[in-house]
């Protein structure tokens, strides 16, 4: 071969460093196959059976990814919680409809592969399928020089799951005098994280190994800790809740309104709970406004659930049994869809 050949590995793709992380994650990949899951590891595409004794199934399906917390993972080299974050996101946004997931498919994007991070990476989203009882069925890791500067990659996922369609949540069954459950977040989430790494990193200026103010675990603890799963905590009580509502970016003014008829307005009283410290001492630091606070951050409150009185003292329980905490915040009240929070300064 000339001096003036080029080859792939030349151009930044290392062909070896794929076939070596697939060798990495595949008893990964295979630790959270299902019933439903059909074909072997390293198909061309995933399979997967329509669950035995369904009537009429609806699919139901989304797409995300984990933000800018993947730039505080890489910065803490810790690979291995950003996809079980990304798995429990996607789970609980298709819960808000009813749905249990079926199977989900991850994308990893690098710069420069890692096998060793492509694998830790792989492990959290397997752990997050174990722990929801969904089948990782494909995937794609992509090298893609010039795009990403190494060490800096990209992480999104795509979650499938299902329901009858006679059991859709929807905003239906909503009424007026109807009270709202909140369930409590495990932290920051996915949302948010590009103020508060400005915060951390330029007022309380801390690194990721650093204890966080008021908290006994480090900022990396604190900061990348698990979105959490809400689906063993509300599954069993689907047939109660009159809606739901993950709250993600926009925090509770941008998704408690989407569970809402255009005739009537939530009403949250904010002094139900007390705001985690983590949140505080990022308002503190960085000067952040409350009305701020509520439109950026979850505020300790990662799901709420729309009910009657009778469905609020279920799902209490059920959330109870799974370990999650929960309390009455508010009620539905006639309005314009709107969230209105009340109490605090």
């Amino acid at each position: 071969m000339s001096d003036s050949a080029l080859t792939y590995a030349g151009a930044g793709v290392d062909i070896a460093a794929a076939e070596a992380s697939k060798h990495r994650i595949r008893s990964l990949v295979e630790s959270t196959f299902t019933a439903g899951a059909r074909g072997t590891f390293g198909g061309f595409g995933g399979m997967f059976r329509v669950p035995a004794g369904a009537k009429a199934p609806l699919l139901v399906s989304s797409a995300d990814g984990v933000g800018t917390k993947i730039k505080l993972a890489i910065e803490a080299r810790r690979h291995d919680t950003i996809g079980h974050c990304l798995v429990n996101h996607c789970v609980n946004d298709i819960l808000v409809q009813g749905a249990e997931p079926l199977f989900f498919l991850d994308y990893v994007a690098f710069g420069k592969l890692d096998p060793a991070v492509v694998e830790h990476v792989v492990a959290g989203v397997a752990a997050g399928c174990r722990e929801n009882g969904c089948a990782l069925i494909g995937g794609e890791t992509a090298e893609m020089p010039g795009l990403y500067t190494p060490p800096d990659y990209d992480l999104a996922g795509f979650i499938v799951g299902w329901v009858e369609e006679d059991r859709v949540i929807t905003c239906d069954r909503v009424g007026e005098g109807d009270v709202l459950v909140g369930l409590a977040s495990s932290g920051l989430h996915t949302n948010g994280y590009s103020l508060a790494r400005r915060i951390v990193a330029e007022r309380l200026k801390l690194a990721p190994d650093d204890d966080f103010p008021g908290d006994s675990r480090s900022t990396a603890d604190v900061l990348l800790a698990v979105h959490r799963s809400y689906l063993k905590a509300l599954a069993p009580v689907r047939g109660a809740v009159h809606a739901m509502a993950h709250i993600t970016g926009g925090g509770l003014p941008g998704n408690l309104d989407r569970s809402l008829p255009p005739t009537l307005n939530a009403e949250v009283e904010t002094t139900t709970w007390t705001v985690p410290s983590v949140f505080r001492v990022l308002a503190e630091a960085g000067g952040v406004s409350r009305d701020e606070m509520f439109r950026v951050f979850n505020m300790g409150v990662g799901m709420v659930v729309i009910t009657d009185d009778s469905g609020a003292a279920a799902v209490r329980a059920s959330a109870s049994a799974a370990g999650v905490e929960s309390w009455l915040m508010g009620q539905v009240v006639r309005g314009t869809g709107q969230v209105i929070l009340r109490g605090g300064k």
